[in-house]
């Protein structure tokens, strides 16, 4: 922290190496990015799943919800949520995202070896979106914690997926540790979405498949909103479209 490193970095377009002072600092990354997309979509970009995501979800809905009726006096009428090359992260994490969205039920199961790596994780009651229709964007960079919240979604039917398949990471790994500050990272137990299907090696189907030509993909790797050249994204907005609101799932 604080201290100072220079690096030489040399590029095809420079004939000499470019030298860069940088000093050493602990940088926080949020995890969640938002816009409103067609006037009262929300759009919701998850990079991954850490221990503030669920917080930064929550208040990014609300300062969508904000926004819409600033500018347009309108509701929220659907929301996407993109998980397109979101690596996972963690499992509490991933469970909590999924609660925000749903009712009841298991979100995610896991069945290992020992006791200890079983277990099961439930929705608690209310839905911050009251029932408005949801679009979840993955392809095969979505893994692991990704695919839960994929895989939740999709089997209570709360989320149309869109994109290509997920990559299929259902795995719980534990770190035990060694002597002389060594540690093991051993697979303990294998995750299952509600329907009881397994993630692992076999990944999420999405409902609508839209492939991604290679400019498209490249903008969707930074995070670029683009609803002209993002077939994946124009098909999530169509999608809300067309979806009504679920009323089953609606709370005050």
């Amino acid at each position: 922290m604080g201290s100072s490193i220079t690096i030489r970095v040399r590029r095809d377009d420079y004939d000499d190496p470019l030298t860069f002072h940088l000093i050493r600092e602990t940088i926080t990354v949020k995890s969640v990015r938002h816009e409103v997309i067609d006037q009262s979509i929300g759009y919701l970009r998850l990079s991954q799943f850490n221990e503030s995501t669920v917080e930064e979800t929550n208040q990014a809905i609300q300062q969508i919800r904000a926004e819409i009726g600033r500018l347009t006096k309108s509701k929220l009428t659907g929301l996407i949520l993109d998980l397109r090359n979101n690596p996972g992260g963690t499992l509490d994490s991933a469970v909590d995202v999924s609660d925000l969205f749903l009712e009841h039920g298991v979100i995610v199961s896991a069945v290992g070896r020992t006791t200890d790596s079983r277990f099961e994780r439930m929705a608690k009651p209310g839905d911050v979106l009251r029932g408005a229709p949801m679009v979840v964007l993955v392809n095969g960079g979505s893994a692991s914690a990704s695919e839960i919240v994929a895989g939740s979604l999709q089997d209570y039917s709360r989320a149309t997926i869109v994109g290509t398949h997920t990559f299929g990471k259902g795995l719980v790994q534990t770190v035990l540790p060694l002597s002389r500050g060594r540690a093991v990272k051993l697979t303990t137990a294998r995750y299952f979405t509600p329907s009881g299907d397994s993630i692992n090696e076999v990944g999420i189907s999405p409902d609508v498949l839209v492939k991604m030509v290679s400019n498209s993909y490249r903008r969707s790797m930074i995070g670029q909103v683009d609803l002209n050249n993002d077939p994946q994204l124009s098909e999530a907005v169509e999608v809300i479209k067309k979806r009504p609101i679920m009323h089953s799932q609606v709370t005050e």
